[in-house]
Formats: C-alpha cells, structure tokens, sequence
C-alpha cells in the first residue's frame, strides 16, 4: 500500500471513528433529575412513572425526584416542563392522547410532534360501577343511563382524560346523556366512586385493579375487542360483546421530553430505552398485574404508533362539540 493511500485510509478511519462518536455522545447528569407528573399520586401515570424513574436512576447515576403537579386535565404539569430550561434535566409523563389534544381543547399550545416520546404501557379502560347499584351489566347501565338521561354520574380524571374520552366514546355509540363529575386523577375518580360519591366509574384497569379485586367496584366492560384478564380478579368482557362496531384504541403512556434538549440528552435516553425499559421485569410485571401491555417503543416508532390515537381522539372531541377549534387547524387530519 503507497503512503499516499495509506494516509487516506487513516484519516477515513479517523473521520469515522470522531463522527460515531459525536453521534453517540452519551449524557452523564450532574445533578438531580424532576419528573413532572401532572396528574395525582396513585393513578397511572403517577404508577407507571415511578417505575421507569426507579430503572433509569441508577444507569444515569442521578437522583430522579417525581414531583405531582396535577391541574387542568394535565395541562399545568405539562406547561411547567414546556417553559423549563431545555437542558435535559426536566421530563414529564402521561398518556399521548392528553398530549396530542391540549392544542384542540385549547389548553396548551404544543402538538405530539414538539416531543421526544418514550412509551413505556398502553392502558385499557374500564367501566365499572360501585357495587350497591342495580346495574349487573354494561347492559344494565345503558339501560340506567337512557331511563334516567343526564342524572347517572360518571367519575373521570378530568376534562380529556382517559376516562373522559371512554365514557364519550361509549355516549357516541349509545347515545345516552350522563352526569360528568371530574376529580384530580384516576385514583381520586376511582376511589369517589368506591365511597359511593358516583354511580359510575370510567378509568384505566391499572387504576381500578385493587378496587376491583376487593370486590369494592364491579366491572361491567373493558373498552376494547377481547376480553381482559386482569390477576387476582378474572375476566371482564369486552364491550364489544354489546357494541361489535366499536374500535378501540391503543392508550399509550409514557415519558416526554421536549425537542431542543441537547443531542447527547436524547442519544442517552434512546439507548436506556433500547437496553433497559425494553428489558425490565418491573414494567412486565406491572403490566400484567395491572391490565395493562407493555410497549418500550421510542423514536419515530413511537410517534407512528400514537398518532391514529391522537387522530381519533381529537376527532371524538371536536364530533362532540367539545373541541375549542377544529384538529385540521392544527394539522390533524380526520382518520
């Protein structure tokens, strides 16, 4: 080999060798990370978020401090970590439905695709109710609901909240009128149906899981197309059992990071996911005790798969009337 061609080779090597590098920057934090949690303790996003912060601590070498903020249907916890410096060292969680509709419902002025979105579990809603009503199947309650329109009471975590979302999706197939009363999170919502503060409940199976093995709520149907088996307490059939048409869709949570955090910040988190969310026994396990699937997705392949929720449920809300401006202004196509 010439000189001439052997410098070549080198500095091709070279070159290569400091791109990849750059390209894999890796984030070492050197203080403390918050997790914004805009949602209340014990419902899911509250749940699933102290699990991924308790995998990730020890790999990133840092304290990851939680911090509930809930308000406004998540959009108070959210804005904190929109306004925060974009150095990394602030994230926060929830359902990308919530995230990809604040823009429609006029909460927030932030879209799914300003994000770096880390999927951790897809939830599954509920519909149950407290155990002294008459109602001994979804059948029942549609019944319930259609005699008596606008006094049977529903309990959601808000305005555009997982539940909110169910129990307008069960409204649009049915056409019964309900009695909307909101709390501060899944688990308030579930546990003021349990004290008998409403008929009705309509929330994730992870936030209802204990009540219902309790036998303290009866579940009449899980919003989806099979049945769920959900430990320790057994099979809840699906709704589809009485409305075959309905399509549910898949509830994602997760943890987000806005875009403009520094490249290595994101290198870093895709790699964690990649090697330790994707392999951790603690979400598998959580996922199956609590009715949920686990979904380690990140990237592109994230946002692919939560669009067509983001789609429907801005939809579901503007067909509804609820939608402060049509979701094509904000470029969401109809699905």
């Amino acid at each position: 080999m010439s000189r001439k061609i052997f410098t070549l080779f080198i500095l091709v090597v070279l070159t290569g060798l400091v791109f990849g590098s750059v390209a894999q920057a890796r984030w070492i934090p050197k203080k403390p990370i918050t997790f914004i949690v805009p949602w209340g303790a014990g419902g899911s996003t509250d749940q699933v978020t102290r699990i991924v912060a308790g995998e990730l601590e020890e790999k990133l070498g840092q304290k990851i401090v939680v911090v509930n903020q809930p308000g406004a249907s998540g959009s108070v916890g959210t804005k904190t970590a929109m306004d925060a410096r974009r150095d990394g060292y602030t994230w926060t969680a929830g359902g990308v439905m919530d995230l990809g509709v604040y823009c429609v419902l006029g909460f927030l002025d932030t879209k799914l695709e300003d994000w770096h979105l880390y999927l951790d579990v897809a939830n599954i809603l509920v519909i149950s109710v407290h155990p002294d009503t008459p109602y001994q199947t979804f059948e029942d309650v549609v019944k319930g609901f259609k005699d008596k329109p606008g006094a049977i009471t529903v309990a959601t975590a808000g305005e555009a909240s997982c539940g909110h979302i169910g129990i307008e999706s069960i409204s649009k197939h049915t056409g019964i009128d309900y009695r909307h009363v909101t709390y501060g999170g899944g688990n308030p919502a579930v546990i003021a149906c349990v004290r008998g503060e409403t008929d009705v409940v309509v929330q994730l199976a992870c936030e209802q899981a204990d009540m219902a093995r309790a036998k303290r709520l009866r579940p009449l149907a899980a919003l989806n197309d099979e049945p769920l088996e959900l430990a320790g307490y057994g099979e809840i059939p699906p709704i589809t059992n009485w409305i075959p048409e309905f399509k549910p869709i898949p509830l994602y949570f997760g943890v987000w990071v806005h875009k403009g955090v520094p490249e290595e910040v994101v290198n870093t988190l895709n790699e964690l996911w990649e090697e330790v969310i994707a392999n951790s026994k603690a979400l598998k396990e959580y996922a199956k005790d609590r009715g949920a699937v686990f979904t380690p997705y990140f990237g592109i392949e994230a946002l692919e798969r939560s669009y067509p929720t983001v789609q429907s449920v801005a939809w579901l809300y503007y067909d509804a009337g609820k939608a402060e401006k049509s979701p094509i202004t904000f470029g969401i196509p109809r699905p």
